[in-house]
């Protein structure tokens, strides 16, 4: 029993990794623009669509097809932004909130048209070998290198973005921006140079996410919604706008899942849900949100 319940909680916190390195993505945005960018799961699904491309059309070896598909998603990302959500920088946030909706199904389709609807995946022979190797649990469970590898790349990276928010200049301009965008451009930040990076790292760490979802799940154009949505309430959960918040969010949806499908696997995605929202109705900002007010 506590070997199952071992290897669920393994599975629980690889799966929340890949939410958090997802949910970090719409929090930043939110946190500097107050939107709720809907497009961001298909740029994740863009990230397995680029590394699949990367490592089979042009035969580039895992290790580098990771990070050109980060570049590549990070370079898609600050496009989106400069060429759709700028322009609506002062409109109502209804129409900045449909846009993101549109850019959403346009990506969708834009995937459906490059590389069809039928689902495809990563060929075992173009991957490192070190992932075919496994861990043995107590119990006689065993755990995947290749899980392992998701869970430190997972950590490695929520520790360098702590590390670029807390301790760069491009860090702190964006917690400025986050804080006041209007003092911050008084003070001489450039808040559309900042909101740029802003989208270019929260895309690149989705690209993260895409890449290690395609090593073991199927890549579709559809992908992107599926795994978003459940992104998106791991940062509603930890309170929109706090990357720790999202961080905590995507572990805890990730483990609820897991054990919520050891339960009865029709009910994966709903354990998740009830618990973020009686999280919600006890604390409606969220695990790490703060509560703001508005002036008249």
């Amino acid at each position: 029993m506590w070997a199952q319940i071992f290897e669920q909680l393994i599975n629980g916190l690889v799966q929340g990794g890949i939410y958090a390195l997802i949910a970090v993505g719409y929090t930043m945005v939110y946190g500097i623009i107050q939107l709720i960018n809907f497009a961001h799961g298909e740029i994740y699904m863009f990230g397995a669509y680029f590394g699949l491309i990367l490592i089979t059309v042009f035969h580039i070896p895992f290790w580098f097809a990771l990070p050109l598909a980060m570049l590549l998603c990070a370079l898609l990302g600050m496009l989106i932004d400069y060429v759709a959500y700028r322009p609506l920088r002062t409109a109502p946030r209804l129409s900045a909130l449909i846009t993101a909706i549109g850019i959403s199904i346009a990506l969708q389709n834009l995937a459906r048209i490059f590389w069809t609807a039928e689902p495809q995946v990563y060929p075992p022979d173009s991957l490192p070998s070190l992932f075919d190797n496994v861990i043995p649990l107590p119990g006689g469970g065993t755990l995947p290198y290749r899980d392992v590898f998701i869970l430190l790349i997972a950590v490695v990276l929520m520790i360098i973005l702590n590390l670029l928010i807390y301790y760069t200049r491009i860090g702190k301009a964006m917690r400025a921006c986050a804080q006041n965008a209007v003092a911050a451009n008084l003070m001489g930040i450039n808040a559309n140079r900042v909101i740029l990076a802003t989208f270019a790292v929260g895309s690149a760490l989705g690209a993260v996410a895409g890449v290690m979802v395609g090593l073991s799940e199927n890549v579709t154009p559809t992908m992107g919604y599926y795994k978003g949505v459940a992104a998106f309430a791991a940062a509603v959960l930890g309170g929109i706008g706090s990357v720790t918040g999202a961080i905590v969010g995507g572990l805890l949806i990730g483990i609820a899942e897991a054990f919520g499908a050891d339960l009865h696997s029709g009910y994966r995605i709903a354990f998740a849900y009830i618990i973020m929202i009686l999280v919600i109705l006890i604390r409606p900002t969220g695990l790490f949100g703060k509560a703001t007010s508005k002036r008249a």
